[in-house]
Protein backbone atom coordinates (compact mmCIF):
# COMPACT_ATOMS: atom_id res chain seq x y z
CA UNK A 1 0.00 0.00 0.00
CA UNK A 2 1.37 3.41 -0.90
CA UNK A 3 0.63 6.78 0.73
CA UNK A 4 -2.15 7.66 -1.68
CA UNK A 5 -3.88 4.31 -1.12
CA UNK A 6 -3.57 4.72 2.64
CA UNK A 7 -5.22 8.15 2.53
CA UNK A 8 -7.95 6.89 0.17
CA UNK A 9 -8.78 4.14 2.64
CA UNK A 10 -8.77 6.49 5.63
CA UNK A 11 -11.06 9.06 4.04
CA UNK A 12 -13.31 6.24 2.78
CA UNK A 13 -13.89 5.14 6.36
CA UNK A 14 -15.13 8.61 7.27
CA UNK A 15 -17.68 8.40 4.47
CA UNK A 16 -18.90 5.05 5.83
CA UNK A 17 -19.37 6.44 9.34
CA UNK A 18 -21.22 9.49 8.08
CA UNK A 19 -23.60 7.49 5.93
CA UNK A 20 -24.30 5.02 8.75
CA UNK A 21 -24.97 7.94 11.11
CA UNK A 22 -26.85 10.41 8.94
CA UNK A 23 -29.01 8.27 6.63
CA UNK A 24 -31.16 6.99 9.48
CA UNK A 25 -32.02 10.41 10.92
CA UNK A 26 -34.77 12.89 10.13
CA UNK A 27 -34.27 16.66 9.98
CA UNK A 28 -35.30 17.15 13.62
CA UNK A 29 -32.83 14.56 14.89
CA UNK A 30 -30.04 16.05 12.77
CA UNK A 31 -30.68 19.48 14.30
CA UNK A 32 -30.95 18.23 17.91
CA UNK A 33 -28.20 19.58 20.14
CA UNK A 34 -26.99 17.41 23.02
CA UNK A 35 -27.91 19.14 26.29
CA UNK A 36 -29.41 21.93 24.12
CA UNK A 37 -25.96 23.51 23.77
CA UNK A 38 -23.72 20.92 22.08
CA UNK A 39 -22.99 20.70 18.40
CA UNK A 40 -25.79 19.10 16.39
CA UNK A 41 -25.11 16.26 13.98
CA UNK A 42 -26.06 18.58 11.11
CA UNK A 43 -23.50 21.17 12.23
CA UNK A 44 -20.77 18.55 12.79
CA UNK A 45 -21.22 17.03 9.32
CA UNK A 46 -21.52 20.43 7.61
CA UNK A 47 -18.41 21.71 9.43
CA UNK A 48 -16.20 18.69 8.73
CA UNK A 49 -17.24 18.85 5.08
CA UNK A 50 -16.48 22.58 4.90
CA UNK A 51 -13.02 22.03 6.42
CA UNK A 52 -12.24 19.22 3.99
CA UNK A 53 -13.54 21.22 1.02
CA UNK A 54 -11.62 24.34 2.06
CA UNK A 55 -8.31 22.66 2.91
CA UNK A 56 -8.20 20.25 -0.02
CA UNK A 57 -9.13 22.99 -2.51
CA UNK A 58 -6.40 25.22 -1.12
CA UNK A 59 -3.78 22.46 -1.23
CA UNK A 60 -4.90 21.22 -4.65
CA UNK A 61 -5.24 24.65 -6.22
CA UNK A 62 -8.90 24.33 -7.22
CA UNK A 63 -12.09 26.17 -6.25
CA UNK A 64 -14.08 24.84 -3.31
CA UNK A 65 -17.16 22.87 -4.32
CA UNK A 66 -19.15 24.98 -1.85
CA UNK A 67 -18.97 27.82 -4.35
CA UNK A 68 -17.97 26.09 -7.60
CA UNK A 69 -20.96 23.73 -7.55
CA UNK A 70 -23.40 26.04 -5.77
CA UNK A 71 -23.60 24.20 -2.46
CA UNK A 72 -23.53 27.50 -0.58
CA UNK A 73 -26.77 28.55 -2.26
CA UNK A 74 -28.34 25.08 -2.21
CA UNK A 75 -27.82 24.67 1.53
CA UNK A 76 -29.11 28.19 2.20
CA UNK A 77 -27.26 28.73 5.45
CA UNK A 78 -26.93 32.29 6.79
CA UNK A 79 -23.14 32.32 6.59
CA UNK A 80 -20.63 33.85 4.23
CA UNK A 81 -19.43 31.47 1.51
CA UNK A 82 -15.95 31.44 3.09
CA UNK A 83 -17.29 30.36 6.51
CA UNK A 84 -16.16 26.88 7.59
CA UNK A 85 -17.73 26.89 11.04
CA UNK A 86 -14.51 27.66 12.89
CA UNK A 87 -15.36 29.87 15.87
CA UNK A 88 -19.10 29.48 15.52
CA UNK A 89 -21.29 30.63 18.39
CA UNK A 90 -24.14 28.63 19.87
CA UNK A 91 -26.52 30.67 17.73
CA UNK A 92 -24.53 29.82 14.59
CA UNK A 93 -24.64 26.11 15.43
CA UNK A 94 -28.41 26.33 15.96
CA UNK A 95 -28.82 27.89 12.50
CA UNK A 96 -27.58 24.75 10.74
CA UNK A 97 -30.78 22.90 9.91
CA UNK A 98 -30.18 20.58 6.98
CA UNK A 99 -31.62 17.30 5.74
CA UNK A 100 -29.68 14.08 5.41
CA UNK A 101 -29.92 14.48 1.62
CA UNK A 102 -28.36 17.95 1.78
CA UNK A 103 -25.61 16.93 4.19
CA UNK A 104 -24.66 13.75 2.36
CA UNK A 105 -25.04 15.37 -1.05
CA UNK A 106 -22.48 18.03 -0.21
CA UNK A 107 -20.26 15.61 1.71
CA UNK A 108 -20.28 12.99 -1.08
CA UNK A 109 -19.39 15.64 -3.69
CA UNK A 110 -16.46 16.84 -1.56
CA UNK A 111 -15.43 13.26 -0.82
CA UNK A 112 -15.38 12.35 -4.54
CA UNK A 113 -13.33 15.46 -5.37
CA UNK A 114 -10.97 14.73 -2.49
CA UNK A 115 -10.40 11.18 -3.74
CA UNK A 116 -9.60 12.50 -7.22
CA UNK A 117 -6.96 14.75 -5.65
CA UNK A 118 -5.54 12.05 -3.37
CA UNK A 119 -5.11 9.67 -6.31
CA UNK A 120 -2.66 12.13 -7.88
CA UNK A 121 -0.33 12.37 -4.87
CA UNK A 122 3.12 10.89 -4.59
CA UNK A 123 5.18 10.55 -1.44
CA UNK A 124 7.31 13.52 -2.53
CA UNK A 125 4.21 15.73 -2.69
CA UNK A 126 3.67 15.38 1.05
CA UNK A 127 6.72 17.54 1.84
CA UNK A 128 5.40 20.52 -0.18
CA UNK A 129 4.71 23.58 1.98
CA UNK A 130 1.04 24.58 1.75
CA UNK A 131 0.79 27.16 4.55
CA UNK A 132 3.55 29.54 5.64
CA UNK A 133 1.47 31.26 8.35
CA UNK A 134 2.70 28.73 10.92
CA UNK A 135 6.11 28.05 12.41
CA UNK A 136 7.17 25.61 11.21
CA UNK A 137 5.35 25.99 7.89
CA UNK A 138 2.66 23.37 7.22
CA UNK A 139 3.42 20.63 4.72
CA UNK A 140 0.80 18.94 2.59
CA UNK A 141 1.27 15.75 4.62
CA UNK A 142 0.63 17.59 7.88
CA UNK A 143 -2.42 19.34 6.41
CA UNK A 144 -3.93 16.08 5.18
CA UNK A 145 -3.40 14.43 8.57
CA UNK A 146 -4.97 17.49 10.22
CA UNK A 147 -8.08 17.22 8.02
CA UNK A 148 -8.23 13.47 8.58
CA UNK A 149 -8.02 13.96 12.36
CA UNK A 150 -10.68 16.68 12.35
CA UNK A 151 -13.00 14.62 10.17
CA UNK A 152 -12.58 11.48 12.29
CA UNK A 153 -13.26 13.39 15.50
CA UNK A 154 -16.39 15.07 14.17
CA UNK A 155 -17.70 11.90 12.50
CA UNK A 156 -17.26 10.11 15.83
CA UNK A 157 -19.00 12.93 17.67
CA UNK A 158 -21.90 12.76 15.20
CA UNK A 159 -22.18 8.99 15.69
CA UNK A 160 -22.09 9.43 19.47
CA UNK A 161 -24.77 12.15 19.32
CA UNK A 162 -26.88 9.84 17.18
CA UNK A 163 -26.59 7.17 19.86
CA UNK A 164 -27.81 9.65 22.46
CA UNK A 165 -30.99 10.09 20.46
CA UNK A 166 -31.95 6.41 20.57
Amino acid sequence: MNTSELLLDAFGRIQEVLHETVEQLDDQALATRPEQSGNSIAWLVWHLTRIQDDHFADAGGYEQLYTAEGWHERLGLPFDAADTGYGHTAEDVAAVKLSSEQLLGYYDAVHARSLEYLKTLTDDDLDRIVDTRWNPPVTLGARLVSVLSDDLQHAGQAAYASGLLS
